[in-house]
């Protein structure tokens, strides 16, 4: 299965680890493998696509632009403990959003393939403006704003 300009199916498989932490036995899910579906699929490995959307653009460049790029594998986790991989995003909002619903995500340094395949998507649909949100209203050096003009306040 080729990928296109804007989807990379690729197989994902996890593996499950039994660690030994002082006394204690635990078990953990991590990363087995992660091949593109031009390959073989690995044993146990789950199809998912690799989308591209036009709207993510500015936070593909903000990933890109730092020193160690990734990808985030999101997980579904079964009712008897089991992941099993269910999307995986380039974008670095998505891989938070999901952290903090206490979704399983992994954190995978993204391969120069997939960065140029991003890099050209961004090249082909514009770059995105990305600018912090800055409140306007406010100008610290005057000390103005909401807070400044409370009622009742000294001046």
């Amino acid at each position: 299965m080729q990928h296109t300009e804007s989807v990379w199916p690729m197989y994902v498989s996890l593996k499950k680890v039994t660690k030994q932490v002082g006394r204690w036995t635990t078990t953990c899910w991590q990363m087995d493998q992660m091949v593109p579906a031009t390959q073989p699929a690995p044993e146990g490995a789950t199809l998912i696509l690799l989308e591209l959307h036009r709207d993510q653009r500015g936070s593909y460049r903000i990933n890109l632009d730092m020193d160690n790029a990734m990808i985030y594998i999101v997980c579904d986790e079964l009712s008897d403990g089991t992941w099993v991989p269910a999307m995986i995003s380039a974008d670095q909002n998505v891989g938070a959003a999901c952290l903090e619903s206490d979704t399983p995500v992994f954190n995978v340094l993204m391969p120069k393939a997939i960065a140029c395949w991003i890099e050209a998507f961004i090249t082909r649909h514009g770059e995105v403006e990305i600018s912090a949100h800055r409140r306007k209203h406010v100008n610290r050096r005057n000390n103005d704003g909401p807070s400044a003009n409370r009622p009742g306040k000294m001046q």
